[in-house]
């Protein structure tokens, strides 16, 4: 199998490409340096070249308070790139992975939610991912659409990473009235290996079980043994830019592991 992946250089894209060789993929890593995705008449070119099997389209805008001030851009990243790369793979019959996100929900519901709930994103960031999801169907007849949550992994800044740095501070404050499912990359990356033999559409792919930021920082600093002074506090108490919904919890089907399982392999890549 041949696989195109954009944004390979990014958090996800550097745990995917690895899991995808492993599985006995031929991968092609491409970045916003060699492929642009948005210039349409680059990734028809690109694509229509490499012709593979399969594209995983990690590429995206994903400063989720930023896109606030930045609107265009992520709607220029998210929505305009997601249209060029649905456009030539719809035209050339290849399926497409899309990654999208749990911030295409309001979290009004208040059990999980399951993919054919109605989104109904909150902030910017959310409502481009769901245009880039439309493009996705508008254009492609083989498709996956992978909604994934509160992502972390070796190679970018997330929230394992970030509650670990501050570990010396005297007194850790984290929100504890939004929750959601803590997803490691290679879970992610080996959830959508497992989608591929299913029939296309929607799939959550997120860990298994539902927890607050704060109880996610409990749990960090638990599996770490440090001794921290955690103390939890409500969304208002920490303004961001971006609205966040308050409870994003999805059903993944079993496609990923207990999240408090993947945090500790996670972590003993530290060497913890």
């Amino acid at each position: 199998m041949k696989v195109l992946v954009t944004g390979a250089n990014g958090m996800l894209g550097q745990d995917l490409c690895p899991v995808f060789e492993d599985a006995g993929a031929f991968v092609i890593e491409t970045d916003r340096d060699s492929l642009d995705i948005t210039d349409v008449d680059a990734v028809n070119r690109a694509i229509s070249d490499i012709h593979p099997d399969i594209v995983i389209h990690c590429a995206a805008y994903t400063n989720v308070d930023k896109a606030e001030t930045e609107p265009e851009q992520a709607e220029l990243i998210n929505v305009k790139g997601t249209e060029n790369i649905a456009k030539t793979c719809g035209s050339l019959e290849i399926p497409v992975v899309y990654i999208s996100t749990d911030y295409v929900f309001d979290g009004k519901k208040g059990t999980p939610y399951t993919p054919d709930d109605t989104p109904a994103p909150l902030n910017v960031y959310g409502k481009t991912k769901l245009a880039g999801e439309e493009a996705i169907k508008k254009f492609c007849k083989k498709y996956y659409i992978a909604r994934t949550s509160w992502l972390y992994g070796h190679y970018g800044k997330n929230f394992v990473e970030t509650m670990l740095s501050l570990a010396k501070q005297e007194t850790i404050m984290v929100v504890d009235d939004q929750k959601g499912c803590p997803t490691w990359t290679v879970e992610l990356a080996n959830g959508i290996l497992k989608i591929l033999s299913k029939p296309y559409g929607i799939y959550h792919i997120c860990g298994t079980g539902a927890v607050s930021w704060y109880g996610f920082a409990k749990e960090i600093f638990a599996q770490t043994g440090l001794d921290v002074n955690l103390l939890p506090c409500k969304t208002e108490e920490f303004p961001r830019l971006a609205k966040r919904p308050e409870y994003s919890v999805m059903n993944n089907q079993n496609l990923c592991r207990n999240w408090q399982a993947a945090l500790h392999d996670y972590l003993q890549l530290r060497n913890f």
